[in-house]
């Protein structure tokens, strides 16, 4: 049971946070980095669900990752292996690619890349599948320093497949993608 009962604590007004073990760390620490950009692209994934909440299928796909990420942040702002605390599972992954798999066989097959647009709700799609990259490179970084649950990279890899896929989806099932034209502006 999670119970906040004061908002304004004092406790990082010197630039410091407390990590979920209760370790002080420096607010431009590694991690805080890490989670952080995952809160982001938490946010991201908000803005996008007021784009998309007349589409039953996909905000409830959103729903469903909103608390996955919320997981994800929980998984890495306590350092260390396993133990008591929550950590992520291949579980949410494996969804993942299950509804990418069930969208992408609705949309035509792609014959450019995909610019960023289209509609609203697709151009927003794009906007938090690069928040999500940002997120997974933030992640990688931390990894490299310290241990970190390989269930999230993995998670946020899929995520931002799902993204894109999803904003073909949400692009007439494709129709309205934005292609690349190589060269088009020389």
């Amino acid at each position: 049971m999670v119970r906040i009962d004061r908002v304004i604590t004092r406790g990082g007004d010197s630039g410091q946070t407390s990590l979920g073990n209760g370790d002080r760390v420096d607010k431009d620490a590694i991690r805080v980095e890490a989670y952080g950009a995952v809160d982001e692209a938490n946010a991201a994934i908000g803005v996008l669900r007021l784009h998309v909440a007349d589409d039953a299928e996909a905000d409830a796909m959103l729903a469903r990752v909103q608390n996955d990420l919320f997981d994800t942040g929980a998984d890495l702002c306590v350092p260390g292996e396993m133990g008591e605390r929550l950590r992520l599972t291949d579980a949410p992954s494996l969804r993942l690619e299950a509804e990418v798999a069930a969208m992408n066989a609705l949309l035509p097959g792609l014959t450019s890349f995909v610019l960023p647009g289209g509609t609203a709700g697709a151009a927003f799609a794009h906007v938090a599948r690069t928040i999500v990259r940002r997120a997974e490179r933030r992640v990688v970084a931390l990894s490299h320093a310290e241990t970190v649950n390989p269930a999230v990279v993995r998670y946020l890899n899929r995520l931002s497949d799902h993204l894109f896929v999803l904003g073909r989806r949400l692009n007439d099932g494709g129709k309205a993608d934005v292609l690349w034209v190589p060269g088009a502006n020389r």
